[in-house]
């Protein structure tokens, strides 16, 4: 089948200095100036604009018209390895367990709760899938249900809803007993709020114009715009904000930081009109959280040096850093990445040799490891609204064992499955391997590899390899089940995920050595997990697909510059690749808080060299590229739509090779893609069939 022309966007080039060096984008008409009122309504965008992202969106649909049938057997697989009226484990609270689930064939979950213990007499808080139906009908094109809690008193239901795709939220809250919202829902939220633990008041985060949180108001549970009272305001526009509720439930707290400096301020719950006092005043890259436990808090913190995190103690009242008493040590290479606190005992979620383990700590000092059998496994806990319990839930999942939810009882030390997730279609794990490898980076240091397979595909060179990626905020790439992944594997393919640095897999010093000056240590460690499997038999150059988004993209972008030979093709999801314009832009949504991550070339010279050398839009330059596709949505307030549209153009405008350059943008979404459980896997359907094509998979048609 001959290809269509792909579109080609016209060169407006834009010049600017910066530190002396000119920099020339011919692409930035691409952005509309319009752009914050087109976040929020993608209807606003200009008429070229949108005229050249509907071409985009043909060409992609052309080029990729031969695996049409594909694409509908990968929807089919994966759809069909999801229960249709699948539920949560129910999470008691007081008189009712509270649950989700979906009705036969539903995209949206309804939020339930039913008399604790029963299995009748639910009731309904909201129907999320009703909803939804109900507002495309009106003709809109996306709704989702973000946020949602319960009072603590069982008569309010809080919920966000996000109606664009933008992550502009409203509040809503439902009086449970009359089955109906109040008057005034809550207007351009944030999305993060928490009911005062006397059920009184709501508290709720404001983003401004640019999408950052900025101000955190209270207004009475049942109450009205007019009602709303301002408590705090963060003059920072590098801070984000986050709001809790300790699970002794005796305080609230707000947390404001970046992703190396944070503060804390406290509310005492049974005074919850009280104005916020500081826990501890921000300190320049000092990170801690407090944690009510025992009658005083205990401090996860990084301070004096603790790169892994130690875990010290306040007395009430006295909670300055000046305090903070010694209570668990810092150990390097032994990660602690969060506290979870009941009435007797303290929980810590810590990762070790780059997996997770749980640590039960009892008031007397006594700890103990749940212990765990496989080579690799991803481990959650989850949280619980029951102070004084003895049971812990938490997850336990496996590339080869799908997520268990677990009741473990502390003080027993024993485990009770509540739940394991239904593979309707069929799962034997018998037929999987998993295997941990470790690639060697230029500098010496051993990154971590996951790979799934089935165990008849042979360590010969012959199986398709999809690479994936991310390696950014200290996020750690779990090890766990996943029901799109079983698409390729099944079909011989050796499904794989680099932990690279950037990511915290290794600890906290692992996400160090990866951000800022240090990024491109995320590029080469990724690109030595690709030799690491052609030497080992699992792959060869040419037949890996790599697969990143977001902060990933930018890896994608970053690889496929420095190595396009190793690539058939690669993925590239809402990608962040235009980093040095959108670093050098402060009116951008997360511009100010991203620079301590990646630096600030607007007032270093020094952030600005390092930026410029491996920004993907800018270090493109003529060579045969590897076949692209990204993956965008028009109204993403985090990655904004013209970063990939502005990458594809130059990447097709310079490849001297064959292979397709193709966008594909969702006008009706944002950042997370279609809000659907199951319009989202037919996003994850074209990239996999794009992979499939992209190594000359007969079932595919052949090749590009």
């Amino acid at each position: 089948m001959t290809r269509p022309p792909p579109p080609a966007a016209a060169k407006l080039s834009q010049t600017v200095n910066r530190w002396g060096r000119p920099h020339t984008d011919e692409y930035s008409w691409l952005r509309d100036d319009n752009w914050r009122n087109v976040l929020r309504d993608p209807a606003l965008l200009r008429a070229d604009i949108k005229q050249h992202l509907n071409l985009e969106n043909a060409y992609t649909a052309a080029v990729m018209a031969p695996t049409a049938l594909l694409q509908e057997r990968l929807f089919a697989e994966m759809k069909g390895r999801i229960k249709a009226d699948d539920s949560s484990t129910p999470a008691p609270d007081g008189p009712w367990d509270y649950y989700i689930r979906y009705a036969p064939g539903g995209e949206h979950p309804i939020h339930a709760r039913r008399p604790r213990g029963a299995d009748d007499r639910e009731q309904i808080m909201i129907d999320a899938d009703s909803m939804a139906k109900a507002w495309s009908a009106a003709g809109h094109s996306f709704f989702k249900v973000g946020h949602a809690e319960h009072a603590p008193d069982h008569s309010l239901y809080a919920y966000a809803v996000d109606d664009q795709g933008s992550e502009v939220w409203s509040v809503r809250v439902r009086d449970l007993a009359a089955g109906a919202d109040l008057p005034e829902p809550i207007a351009d939220c944030y999305g993060d709020f928490v009911f005062s633990p006397d059920s009184a008041y709501l508290f709720w985060i404001w983003r401004d114009d640019n999408g950052r949180p900025a101000k955190v108001f209270r207004r009475p549970a049942r109450g009205a715009r007019a009602d709303d009272v301002l408590i705090y305001e963060e003059l920072d526009e590098g801070f984000f904000l986050s709001l809790s509720v300790t699970e002794s439930r005796r305080f609230i707290l707000i947390v404001c930081g970046s992703h190396e400096t944070n503060e804390t301020r406290v509310i005492p719950a049974e005074t919850p009109t009280a104005a916020p006092t500081v826990f501890h005043p921000r300190e320049e890259k000092l990170l801690y959280a407090a944690t009510d436990w025992q009658g005083a808090w205990r401090v996860l913190t990084n301070a004096d040096g603790a790169i892994d995190f130690k875990v010290m103690t306040a007395e009430p009242g006295q909670t300055g850093r000046a305090h903070w008493a010694a209570y668990i040590d810092h150990e390097p290479g032994r990660y602690i990445e969060g506290l979870a606190a009941y009435r007797d005992y303290l929980v810590r979620l810590e990762r070790v040799d780059a997996l997770p383990r749980i640590v039960i700590r009892a008031a007397d000092g006594a700890e103990h490891v749940i212990g765990q059998d496989e080579e690799a496994y991803a481990l959650g806990v989850e949280s619980g609204f029951e102070f004084a319990a003895a049971i812990m839930r938490y997850r336990y999942t496996s590339p080869t064992t799908p997520t268990r939810w677990i009741d473990y009882d502390m003080a027993a030390r024993t485990k009770t499955v509540r739940k394991t997730q239904e593979i309707p279609s069929g799962h034997d794990p018998e037929l999987y391997v998993t295997r941990r490898l470790f690639a060697t980076a230029p500098d010496g240091q051993a990154v971590p590899i996951t790979a799934l397979m089935r165990k008849d595909v042979k360590a010969d060179g012959a199986a398709p390899v999809l690479l994936y990626g991310y390696g950014a905020y200290g996020y750690s790439q779990e090890a766990s089940f996943s029901i799109r992944a079983l698409s390729l594997v099944d079909r011989g393919w050796v499904y794989a995920q680099a932990h690279t640095r950037g990511g915290a897999d290794k600890g906290f010093g692992w996400f160090l050595d990866g951000r800022g000056v240090k990024k491109p240590n995320t590029f080469t460690d990724f690109i030595a997990c690709a030799e690491h499997l052609i030497a080992q038999g699992y792959g060869k150059a040419g037949r890996i697909v790599a697969y990143g988004g977001s902060a990933g993209g930018m890896l994608m972008g970053a690889v496929t510059n420095m190595r396009p030979d190793l690539w058939a093709g690669v993925i590239a999801a809402v990608p962040f690749v235009d980093v040095l314009n959108t670093m050098s832009d402060p009116t951008l949504p997360l511009t100010p808080p991203e620079w301590p991550e990646w630096g600030n070339p607007i007032e270093d010279e020094a952030a600005y060299k390092a930026i410029a050398a491996y920004s993907p839009y800018d270090n493109i330059a003529p060579r045969p590229y590897p076949a692209v596709l990204a993956t965008s949505g028009l109204a993403d307030p985090r990655v904004t739509y013209w970063e990939p549209a502005k990458w594809i153009a130059r990447l097709r405008a310079n490849t001297t090779g064959d292979r397709p350059i193709m966008l594909k943008m969702n006008m009706d979404a944002g950042h997370a893609g279609a809000a659907g459980r199951y319009d989202f896997l037919k996003e994850i359907a074209l990239d996999y069939a794009f992979a499939i094509k992209a190594v000359g998979d007969p079932e595919a048609g052949g090749p590009f």
